[in-house]
């Protein structure tokens, strides 16, 4: 066997002790590739460097500003119900083994019927794809829609898991913004003027990450006609479904599924504050069928077939952890949610040289504008006054 130029030599007991060869073969990534550039603009990537100046034998309390892990609190805290569901699915001894690739039959029929509640039609069982967590389902849609010289219509401000995800499948991304004044509605007019024949999806967070609103029926239903003039799909990213506290409901993309084809991501991670059970979801909300004509749907499948699965049982769990979840339990959470955006928007508006336009109505964010802070002084923060191995959203 060649060894690449080098020597090596052996032990008194015959066996190998070291190798010089003239080169590795291996390399580290340099900064111009996909994967090293999507991983330095993640948010962990930031947390990482952050945390990084938090002095670790520190007496002062280091207060988490913007990661969106509710349970870093200890107010937030799943249902009884849930853990319940958890415990019996593991006693019952039933999901110890592999799960099928698309998800466990009874977890993808309970949350079709969970979805299918506020919907004017039914999914059924096989329009729900099961991931780890919401982030495997952004990585599942951004590597099947990651055509050569396709481009996606992703908001501004947004959640920066996006940016990574296209960047990392060198999928191209064109900017919309969404206005403040008008409570961070998306710029429909701007969305026209950037959308071209290879643009194939828009990305709408409702409730959104980063900017805390809620929209209206309304404002969805003109998304929906804008996106099905372009003749795109829509990916609603509706992670915090039903986190909404403020004037307006929640309204799901998928209702204008008739209108447009709607591929909505979802978790229990939010709703329930279990983002480390990692159960997220695919659903094709299309009762047109217009995902199976262009294969979309069997793209998915055909990723799905090739990456890992959630764990089986949390799988098994969910059922029961839809049926039996009380609407007290969701009640409490929004009013704790509801409560920590009233006192947080108050704060800030006293804070010179932060602004913040919007009063948040839902998930758990608030919007707040910098003017004169910058990353060293964020740094020292983080040193020294115990603010933050997070970072503002801005």
């Amino acid at each position: 066997m060649a060894n690449n130029g080098g020597s090596s030599r052996r032990g008194d007991d015959g066996v190998g002790v070291g190798v010089t060869p003239s080169r590795w073969r291996f390399f580290r990534p340099t900064a111009g590739t996909p994967l090293a550039a999507a991983g330095s603009m993640s948010i962990r990537s930031v947390l990482n460097r952050l945390n990084s100046s938090v002095d670790a034998s520190g007496t002062r309390p280091v207060v988490p500003l913007g990661h969106g892990d509710p349970t870093s609190s200890a107010c937030f805290r799943t249902a009884p119900e849930a853990e319940d569901a958890v415990v019996d699915a593991l006693r019952s001894r039933k999901h110890n083994g592999y799960s099928p690739t698309v998800g466990v039959p009874q977890a993808r029929s309970a949350i079709a019927e969970y979805l299918s509640r506020d919907l004017p039609y039914e999914l059924s069982p096989d329009d729900i794809y099961l991931t780890s967590g919401c982030v495997q389902a952004i990585e599942i849609m951004i590597s099947v829609l990651a055509q050569p010289g396709a481009n996606i219509l992703l908001p501004r401000p947004g959640f920066p898991m996006y940016k990574s995800r296209t960047t990392f499948s060198e999928l191209e991304v064109r900017y919309f913004d969404l206005v403040p004044e008008r409570g961070w509605e998306a710029d429909l007019e701007s969305v026209k003027a950037i959308a071209d024949e290879n643009t194939v999806a828009i990305l709408i967070i409702n409730p959104s990450n980063p900017c805390g609103s809620v929209y209206s029926h309304d404002h969805l239903a003109q998304i929906a006609e804008t996106a099905g003039e372009l003749g795109i799909l829509i990916i609603a990213d509706e992670v915090y479904d039903h986190l909404a506290f403020g004037s307006k409901p929640f309204i799901p993309m998928g209702i204008f599924g008739k209108t447009v084809p709607v591929i909505t991501l979802g978790a229990i991670s939010k709703r329930w504050l279990v983002p480390g059970w990692r159960l997220g979801w695919i659903a094709t909300c299309d009762p047109n069928g217009i995902l199976k004509e262009t294969k979309i749907d069997q793209s998915i499948q055909n990723y799905i077939n090739i990456t890992s699965d959630p764990a089986t049982f949390i799988q098994g769990a969910v059922p029961q952890i839809i049926a039996n979840t009380k609407e007290e339990y969701f009640n409490k959470i929004l009013d704790l949610l509801r409560n920590s955006a009233d006192l947080c928007y108050g704060k800030i508006k006293d804070i010179r040289g932060i602004t913040c336009p919007h009063k948040p109505e839902g998930s758990m964010f608030v919007m707040a504008g910098k003017r004169r802070i910058c990353n060293s002084f964020t740094r020292y923060c983080t040193r020294n006054e115990g603010l933050g191995s997070d970072h503002f959203r801005h």
